[in-house]
């Protein structure tokens, strides 16, 4: 019941930073506010990769509802947290020395701090089910899940022009802006990973 849930999260917003490094000669100012940024985003990014490593987990059919939703409530919270985080340290480092970095980086700080708030609000949506009747819940887990794509594919556009020319590629040659790999527990449920076809994001 877990596995559109999963499947969403994998595919969306929850990138972040996770661009291909290439050779520039870019200013040692772009590269320094890459610096300053990427320093404090590489913690906030390894929330977010364990937080969905552990709803990936929690996918196995047999997994009990009120498992389910604890973890479900546990990840979003902690992707909330990491948004808002992330939100803090890509305002605190300012406009990018790029043009237009100015409204760029207003924009990607909304965004971020638009995302914390919808995961928020998912966590509180995840904690109101009813563990007890398993057909409701699991209709509930479908409705988190289509509001969970819509986050993922409606708020990435000021994160993209944030990641795009010269300031993306200075973010990219910093080792805080590569993608982490989730580092979480072994669960007790046997987890079983989420089937590709699952996944929601394809359209797009």
């Amino acid at each position: 019941m877990n596995k559109k849930l999963a499947a969403a999260l994998s595919g969306g917003a929850v990138l972040v930073l996770t661009l291909s490094a290439c050779s520039s000669d870019n200013s040692e100012k772009v590269n320094a506010w890459a610096k300053t940024v990427c320093d404090q985003v590489q913690p906030q990014l390894q929330k977010i990769a364990n937080a969905n490593a552990a709803i990936q987990q929690q996918t196995a059919d047999n997994s009990k509802p009120a498992d389910v939703q604890k973890t479900d409530s546990a990840a979003f919270q902690q992707i909330s947290q990491a948004y808002k985080a992330l939100g803090s340290a890509v305002d605190s480092a300012g406009a990018p020395p790029v043009e237009g970095g100015e409204t760029t980086h207003k924009e990607a700080v909304k965004e971020l701090n638009a995302s914390s708030a919808a995961y928020a609000n998912l966590q509180k949506k995840v904690d109101a089910l009813d563990t007890k009747d398993q057909a409701k819940f699991a209709d509930g887990l479908k409705g988190i899940a289509d509001e969970l794509n819509k986050i993922s594919t409606n708020g990435d556009d000021a994160l993209r022009k944030l990641q795009s020319g010269e300031v993306g590629t200075a973010m990219a040659q910093q080792k805080g802006c590569q993608k982490p790999t989730a580092s979480v527990p072994p669960n007790t449920a046997s987890p079983k990973p989420a089937s590709p076809s699952a996944s929601p994001g394809q359209k797009s």
